[in-house]
Order: structure tokens, then sequence, then C-alpha cells
């Protein structure tokens, strides 16, 4: 079927964009992300190699599949999803092309390498400029649309994507460098600023790990950093677990939180409870001195990469019993509380509304 006769308003064009980048975003980067930090604790065996190399793979392709959920959501025709789906790949910046590295098939200088997921803004912003050219052209092309459709519409919006890439990229470059500067602060609040920074960015099309390895995030930033993640993703699990569906809240405590953007954008509400139980969480990584590293700022309990880097920081390391109260016992606590106080006792929002799963 193909719909793009159908008038779509701009909320409704919006929120189709928001709940296919949420989708295509759960599955490119849970594999990888829930089976990484224990495939390192099998060795360097073949299996385990292979394996890691087959996640890595599949993670590049993360805009790739945004693409197509997005046109899936306008239930457009094959062709126009294939169309949408390269595009977005092809925007997102996962794919560049260096000059100086040595193409080991020619032995010559220039070479595309692909690696993490590209920008997901510009992934989005691609995406809806594709989907809106198909729209727009509709059955035009007629008989030759097998043709036409993947050069001007395919061809075109990958084109504008791909000079769009330097400007929005700088948008998460911006956005590392305030929360750079929050590091500068003295702890506590520093530890605050950074948590609410996090526990809000994940439930957005910006990438936390992208940030953090950007920003080179280290030490108690990197531990605040990635407490915000958790106590977004127990806030999540919290509201979400007498809402939705039981694989919708195991999604979620797998490291989905992004599923829930679209809930973000119709009920801002849902933050008050993130920042809340974020704000307490970080508490301990300040007093505590709970550290993490680049690459752990932007999961928290995903993979439990959060935890296990509080554990091996080296000097620094925190025994099993503060990593338990830290990561999992504090923030559950207030999160409960703030669902019972914020839903069940000033009725602030509506758990069953403000929580329920957009995506489906």
């Amino acid at each position: 079927m193909n719909n793009t006769k159908n008038k779509v308003t701009a909320k409704e064009f919006f929120n189709k964009i928001l709940s296919g980048t949420a989708t295509g975003i759960i599955v490119g980067l849970i594999p990888n992300a829930v089976l990484s930090a224990l495939l390192k604790l099998c060795g360097n065996n073949a299996f385990t190699l292979g394996l890691t190399h087959v996640l890595l793979v599949f993670q590049v392709a993360t805009p790739l599949l945004i693409g197509a959920l997005i046109a899936y959501q306008f239930d457009f025709a094959p062709i126009d999803i294939a169309i949408v789906a390269g595009a977005s790949y092809v925007g997102s910046g996962v794919t560049q092309f260096n000059a100086q590295a040595i193409n080991p098939a020619t032995k010559q200088a220039g070479i595309f390498i692909s690696s993490g997921t590209g920008d997901l803004i510009n992934t989005m912003i691609t995406a809806a400029i594709a989907v809106f050219l198909t729209m727009l052209i509709g059955n035009l092309f007629g008989s030759v649309k097998v043709v036409l459709s993947p050069i001007i519409v395919g061809g075109g919006s990958a084109y504008l994507g791909f000079l769009l890439l330097p400007f929005i990229s700088k948008i998460t470059t911006g956005l590392g460098a305030i929360i750079d500067s929050f590091t500068k602060l003295q702890p506590i609040l520093m530890c605050i600023l950074i948590s609410w920074m996090f526990s809000l960015l994940i439930v957005t099309p910006v990438s936390t790990v992208a940030i953090g390895m950007a920003i080179q995030l280290n030490g108690i930033a990197a531990g605040a950093a990635a407490m915000g993640v958790a106590a977004t993703t127990i806030v999540l699990v919290v509201h979400s677990w007498k809402v939705n569906k039981a694989g919708v809240t195991i999604a979620v405590a797998l490291g989905a939180m992004k599923m829930m953007i679209p809930n973000l954008f119709r009920h801002p509400i849902i933050m008050l409870p993130i920042i809340i139980t974020s704000t307490i969480s970080a508490l301990p990584v300040a007093l505590w001195h709970i550290c993490g590293t680049p690459a752990s700022a932007g999961f928290g309990l995903v993979g439990i990469v959060g935890p296990l880097a509080s554990l091996n920081a080296g000097a620094n390391s925190i025994s099993w019993l503060l990593a338990l109260i830290a990561w999992l016992i504090i923030p559950a606590a207030v999160a409960l509380a703030c669902r019972f106080i914020l839903d069940k006792m000033l009725h602030v929002y509506d758990e069953k509304v403000a929580f329920a799963y957009l995506g489906e």
C-alpha cells in the first residue's frame, strides 16, 4: 500500500518520524549494547571475536533501519521504504570517506570507513526530506518510478542530508561543550547538572554515547552521566510495568529508553520524575566518588556498563555493595516515591497516558 496521496498534518508527520526513529534505534543498538559487555568476559576466542564483529556491523546499520521504519510509519510501498532507508543512511554520516587511509584492496589512498551510528538528528532530517519528496511526487513518475524515484528522491534527499551534516553535527558538539563546562563547577553541583543533562538526552534523538566519547568525559563526570541515564531507565521501567506490554518494559530495561521519545514530546511532564530521580541519584556519585570512562558515560545500566566501570576504576573503584546501593536501590526508591507522590497522590500526571508506549 502507498498512501502518498493522503494528507498528513505537521503533528502527525513529526510523530511518525519520532516513532520510526525510536523503533529503529532499539533494533540497531540493543544487540551490541547488551551483549558487548558480556562478550568481554568470554576472552578473545574466535566465536566472541566473530560475534563482536557482527554486532558492530549490525549497529552501523542503525540509520538504515531508522529510515526504513520511518517510511513504514507512512505505509509506503517497498520501493519507497528502500529509498528512504538508503537516503537516511547516507545523511547520517555513519560512512565517511577517508582520503588518507589505504584501501587494502587497491593499495591506494582513499577508503570509505563506517563506524558508530552516525548523527541521529541528521538521520531524522534526511528521512523527513525523503518522505516529504515521496509524498509530494506521489505517482507522478508512473511506470518509470523504479528508475526516477531512486535518483531524484533517493539521491536528492541523500545529497541534501550530506550538505546539512556538518551544520547539524555542530548541535551535538555544542551540547557536548555545555556538558564539559559543567565539569569545571564544584563536584556536587557538577554531578547533578551532568546527571540532569544525560537523563534527558537519553530520551531524545541525541546519542549520549557519542557525546560521552566526543568530549571524553571521565572520572566522576562520566559516572554522573551514566547515573543520569540509569535514573531515566529506572523511572521509565517503574512507570511502564503496569501500563505497557511486558516486551516494552523489558526493552526499556535493556537500554531502549529512546523508544519513549514520542512520549517526551507529547507529555513533557515525564521529565519531572526523571529530573527528581537523577538529582538524588547524582549525590552518591559525588560523595562516594563513583567514576566512569568516556565509553561508559552514555550507557548507564545497559549491559551493566556503568556499574562495571565504577567497579573497575582503579584506585577509585567502589565495592559491590556501594555499587548496588548507588546504581539500583537509590534510583529505584526515588522513582517509586515519585510515582506514588506525583501520580497517585498529587495527580500531576496519569502514568497510563504519559508513559503509554506510542510506537505501536
